[in-house]
C-alpha cells in the first residue's frame, strides 16, 4: 500500500513461481469468456470505467512450462487502476523484477476502506511467520 492509498499487487516472496523459479510460458488477464482485465478503460478524476474487484476477484492466470497454472486474486476491494501489460510481453519479469517492473496490477481500494485495508496488512515478520505456518507439516 502506497501513501497515496493505492494498492501495487505482486508476488509474494513465498509464491512457488519465485520460490521454484519456474519458468512462465504465459501470462492472461482473460478471466472469462466475458471478463478480462486487459479491457479495463480508467478516465477521470472518479476513475469511471474501472472495473470493481472484490478480494476474491482473479487479477490474471500464469501458467508455467510444467503445466502447473496460479490464478492470482486482487486480495483487496477497489477499482482496477491498471495492469502491467510488460509482463504478457516479458513473463521474466515477474521473477526477475517482482517488486517493479513485474507488478501485476494497481488497486485503488474505497476511499473509506483505505484505513481500514492499512491496519490489516501484516507486516514482513508477520506475513513471514503466516507462510511458516502453512508450510509446517505437523509432526516433522
Amino acid at each position: 500500500m502506497v501513501q497515496i492509498r493505492i494498492c501495487v499487487i505482486t508476488l509474494a516472496e513465498c509464491h512457488p513461481v519465485l520460490q521454484s523459479g519456474k519458468n512462465i510460458s504465459s501470462i492472461s488477464y482473460q478471466i472469462s469468456a466475458n471478463c478480462s482485465r486487459l479491457q479495463n478503460k480508467v478516465s477521470g478524476k472518479s476513475k469511471r470505467g474501472a472495473q470493481f474487484l472484490t478480494e476474491f476477484a482473479p487479477l490474471c492466470r500464469i501458467t508455467c512450462c510444467d503445466g502447473d497454472e496460479y490464478t492470482i486474486y486482487s486480495c483487496i476491494r477497489g477499482r482496477l487502476l491498471e495492469v502491467n501489460e510488460n509482463i504478457l510481453h516479458n513473463p521474466e519479469l515477474l521473477k526477475e523484477k517482482p517488486l517493479t517492473e513485474g507488478y501485476i496490477a494497481v488497486v485503488l481500494p474505497k476511499f473509506e476502506e483505505s484505513k481500514t485495508v492499512t491496519e490489516g496488512l501484516l507486516s514482513e515478520k508477520q506475513y513471514e511467520a503466516v507462510i511458516l505456518k502453512r508450510t509446517c507439516v505437523p509432526g516433522s
